[in-house]
């Protein structure tokens, strides 16, 4: 099947979104595993900031581990600008830390924290992804006409992003994706590289409601507890 950008749906993301806030169950945190104290650094997506990741830092320091925001503020989606940016505080963390470092990434955020970990294995443990196009970068999500309108050539995007996923990341992935997913098309996020150590998760819930969703603080909390 081709991959096409999803339809837009705000109003269901939003009302995802809502639905996601309104059934969290406060006490279920104690159900999910606890951490071991590791360092993690959380990754927004496209034109967001620290700020849209902070329900995420605080679960996972109620969970017992050092949760850090990425400080570098709003995302601008221009990834060959931010990736250095995004390696070095990978490294301030780990330096901090003593030791390997766990990477969350939102959308967009996601595909920082897979070319952190493809630059810099020896520094990362694992990479959880949330809503993630792994392929075809913007080509297939909703920003592909923001990307368009600015004379951005997705297509030669999408080859490049081909060129460098033939490449294997060489620490584990699990992938988070939902087929409710109306901002990147959830085809789009399942990572086809037989070389890549990869888990792929499925929820139900929207985009925006990845971030506050029950079910992926769950398997967030499952995956970053693994060994």
């Amino acid at each position: 099947m081709t991959l096409q950008p999803p339809q837009p749906g705000p109003v269901r993301e939003l009302v995802g979104l809502a639905a996601a806030v309104a059934t969290f169950p406060l006490a279920f945190l104690e159900r999910t595993p606890r951490g071991d104290g590791s360092p993690v650094l959380v990754i927004p997506g496209f034109l967001t900031s620290d700020r849209s990741t902070v329900f995420i830092r605080r679960f996972l320091r109620a969970r017992g581990y050092q949760a850090h925001g990425w400080n570098l503020g709003t995302n601008s989606g221009k990834v060959y600008e931010l990736l250095p940016r995004v390696i070095e505080r990978l490294e301030q963390v780990r330096a901090k830390a003593r030791g390997p470092v766990q990477l969350v990434g939102w959308s967009l955020g996601g595909v920082l924290a897979r070319e952190a970990a493809r630059a810099r294995p020896q520094d990362v443990r694992r990479i959880v992804t949330m809503g993630t196009p792994v392929i075809g970068g913007p080509k297939y999500t909703v920003a592909a006409r923001y990307y368009i309108q600015r004379g951005v050539d997705v297509d030669a995007i999408e080859a490049d992003v081909k060129q460098r996923n033939a490449a294997p990341i060489g620490v584990p992935i699990s992938a988070i994706f939902s087929k409710n997913d109306r901002v990147v098309a959830w085809r789009a996020q399942l990572d086809d590289n037989p070389g890549n150590d990869v888990d792929h998760l499925e929820v139900r819930t929207t985009h925006a409601g990845l971030g506050f969703s029950p079910k992926v603080m769950t398997l967030l909390a499952n995956e970053l507890a693994r060994r």
